[in-house]
């Protein structure tokens, strides 16, 4: 299950913004660093399929093997999350979490019951999101997104809005979940760089020594 940029490119106004040309191997975290605003979330935007009309992107994408460059973001397979968890407000957590099932999967509740479990969220199906800690809104989201079954991770500083102690448990938990799928990680600050471990580079592609 391999993540592969094939001299993808990102531009804005003719431009060059983003430049990436590697592949992140099952298991591997390629953390992307930079300072805002320098396109690192545009870069994550590409691989989606959701690209602002203003930016333009040359190069190809792969997944598996899978040229997936031309296909609608909810075909990618491509989960993402974000620094703001998303939750919907006018659903449970239950409710959010089978948002995130396949159409036809088996056993639903079963399945919502086994991941809050795993997440120590046992018996919280029928919350409020809103009436959620950060931590556990951020499991929530993390769940919802891991249980549409993705193919490949992408992380765009969802761990930026927590306090110290609460980022590093999310991190963990974050990166515990996600092994064996290729993870690009999106960041500015180097603790989550160096939590990540594997290669880090800047959104020209260059290695960046932390």
């Amino acid at each position: 299950m391999s993540l592969k940029l094939d001299k993808l490119v990102v531009t804005l106004a003719g431009q060059p913004l983003v430049a990436l040309n590697t592949e992140i191997a099952p298991g591997e975290v390629l953390t992307i660093m930079g300072p805002s605003g320098c396109g690192k979330s545009t870069a994550l935007a590409a691989l989606i399929g959701a690209l602002p009309p203003a930016f333009r992107m040359s190069g190809c994408v792969f997944l598996d093997g899978r040229d997936i460059t031309a296909l609608p973001p909810h075909a990618r397979r491509l989960g993402i999350l974000f620094q703001d968890d998303v939750l919907f407000p006018h659903l449970s957590v239950a409710g959010n979490l089978g948002f995130g099932l396949p159409k036809g999967a088996d056993n639903r509740a079963g399945r919502i019951e086994a991941a809050l479990a795993e997440a120590g969220l046992a018996g919280m199906g029928m919350r409020d999101p809103a009436t959620l800690s950060g931590g556990q809104r951020a499991r929530v989201a993390l769940l919802r997104c891991l249980l549409s079954e993705p193919r490949g991770l992408l992380l765009d500083e969802p761990f930026s809005k927590l306090d110290t102690e609460l980022r590093a448990q999310i991190r963990a938990f974050v990166f515990d979940r996600a092994r064996g799928l290729p993870v690009i990680l999106v960041t500015h600050d180097q603790h989550d760089a160096r939590a990540a471990g594997g290669r880090v580079i800047s959104v020209s592609g260059e290695e960046v020594a932390l």
